[in-house]
């Protein structure tokens, strides 16, 4: 077991999320014993796998996951898949006896080798073994993909005693390395972006987030940038109102794409305009399209020093003077409409753009914030949790906010209730001011329109909570607070420092 701890502490492996699984105990009492690893115990395998992803985005560093048992390593795969397309170290552990009859099945016998299929190869290690013997896990996990280690446990052959006080815990691992061609972007920004050149910013880390708002403000062209970039208050007129919809009406000829693959109308709709060409700089290599475009991967900062001097381009297609119209209308909008989603939407971003760690968790809801938050207090850390589905959006939440003096999560009803185990962690965070929203729009109520009035596509298609969310407070030992207008979040303004609380969000 030190020979284990130890290549993955190496690593930069700090943490472990450990699920009950009598075949774990050998495992655990090593953890317990090594005071540099801290542990979390997470009785939901589901809910386990995704905090671990939170803890990563934190902190950037790998972490590792026990599964309870075989069967219970398949509820993993939702978090793996996330942690795949975000490029996180998510580490899974299984464990399994020597004698193990995997494909046979046998009781508690599920066969491991590539469970996970392409989103987390899987690493078979026999314990105890020589030390020549352990997988280079530096190596392993520092592409930053998710990795499956499966452990075949000879538990009566491990050392009785071992000092895990020499365990260290080594540096987070690496930025991608840099992959691409740089010809083909600079020619672009020094030769052709005059006829007209759009920036997209999406997902960003902390440390992108300087690089990133350098490029917007030297190349001075229209920007759409998501909430989650954590720059759509610093880029004042640069930023495009309701930039999906005018960017859908008047197509640039160029798109700079910076960070994460973009949420929005206008992304997906690139599908559909091959005349405008499409450049990515991104941390995970992923292009975000189908068709053809152009990616250049690693550190986005190592990248903006690589490309050397940027041009000044500016607004060439007149994009923000209509930008600026979109604006009023919006404005108008939210002031007609007080009690609507994103008038309520916009008023909890007053309130939650105060806290250490913000998180949009379903794609409802980030489309509302990316539409209508607030745009002039910073919001330095937002992540989006909703890339690939609305799974584990609570336990992210709570991973990411387990250091945060406060945090704030915005989630629709449905994507709560598909994580209500979540809310056990709670007793093993640090102090602190934790507030989940949830929209109630009852269900997938937005989707009705498209049941054109067919009751049983709509019974199918909607399917609103049973029951309510005050019981759902109750269930976790939180306030609630049903919030129907602005005035009502006032509330928000006494509470105490260290309080967990359900705002219902109804509009």
């Amino acid at each position: 077991m030190f020979s284990l701890i130890s290549c993955t502490a190496i690593a930069g492996t700090a943490e472990w999320v450990c699920c009950p699984g009598e075949l774990n105990s050998p495992l655990y009492q090593a953890l317990a014993d090594c005071p540099v690893i801290h542990r979390w115990a997470v009785a939901d395998d589901r809910a386990a796998a995704f905090f671990a992803l939170g803890r990563i985005q934190a902190t950037a560093r790998p972490v590792a996951v026990v599964a309870g048992s075989g069967s219970s390593a398949a509820s993993m795969l939702p978090a793996v898949i996330n942690a795949y397309y975000q490029r996180r170290p998510l580490l899974i552990i299984t464990l399994d006896t020597p004698e193990s009859g995997g494909g046979t099945g046998a009781p508690q016998c599920v066969e491991q080798e590539s469970l996970f299929g392409l989103y987390a190869p899987t690493q078979e290690l026999n314990l105890p073994c020589p030390v020549s013997e352990l997988p280079d896990m530096c190596a392993l996990l520092g592409e930053g993909f998710p990795l499956h280690l499966h452990i075949h446990l000879d538990a009566a052959a491990i050392p009785p005693h071992s000092d895990y006080s020499l365990v260290e815990v080594g540096a987070p691992p690496a930025a991608p390395r840099f992959r691409g061609s740089l010809v083909a972007i600079s020619q672009m920004l020094r030769f052709r972006a005059m006829e007209g050149l759009v920036l997209l910013i999406g997902a960003l880390e902390p440390d992108e987030q300087e690089p990133v708002l350098w490029l917007a403000q030297t190349l001075r062209v229209p920007v759409l940038a998501e909430a989650s970039s954590g720059l759509r208050e610093e880029l004042g007129g640069q930023l495009l109102c309701r930039g999906d919809e005018l960017l859908c009406q008047y197509p640039p000829r160029y798109v700079l794409r910076v960070g994460g693959v973009p949420t929005g109308r206008f992304w997906q709709e690139l599908e559909n305009l091959p005349e405008t060409e499409v450049y990515s700089i991104t941390r995970t290599g992923f292009s975000g399209l189908k068709r053809r475009s152009h990616v250049i991967e690693g550190e986005v900062e190592q990248i903006m020093k690589a490309m050397g001097d940027i041009p000044h381009i500016g607004d060439t297609e007149r994009l923000l003077p209509r930008s600026r119209h979109a604006a009023g209308q919006l404005e108008e909008y939210l002031l007609g409409n007080p009690d609507s989603a994103e008038a309520l939407v916009r008023a909890f971003s007053r309130h939650a753009c105060l806290a250490d760690v913000i998180c949009v968790g379903s794609a409802t809801t980030a489309d509302l914030w990316n539409r209508y938050a607030q745009t002039q207090v910073p919001t330095l850390y937002l992540r989006d949790l909703h890339s690939t589905g609305a799974d584990g959006a609570l336990s992210t939440f709570l991973g990411n906010a387990a250091d945060a003096a406060m945090a704030c999560c915005l989630l629709g009803d449905l994507t709560l209730l598909r994580d209500l185990n979540a809310a056990a962690l709670l007793p093993q965070l640090p102090p602190g001011r934790r507030i989940v929203a949830v929209l109630n729009n009852g269900g997938a109520a937005p989707a009705a329109s498209a049941t054109r009035g067919d009751e049983e596509l709509e019974r199918l298609l909607v399917q609103p909570p049973t029951f309510s969310m005050a019981e759902v407070a109750r269930l976790w030992g939180a306030e609630y607070y049903c919030i129907r207008c602005e005035a009502d979040l006032e509330v928000l303004d006494s509470l105490e420092e260290n309080c967990f609380i359900l705002l219902e969000l109804a509009p």
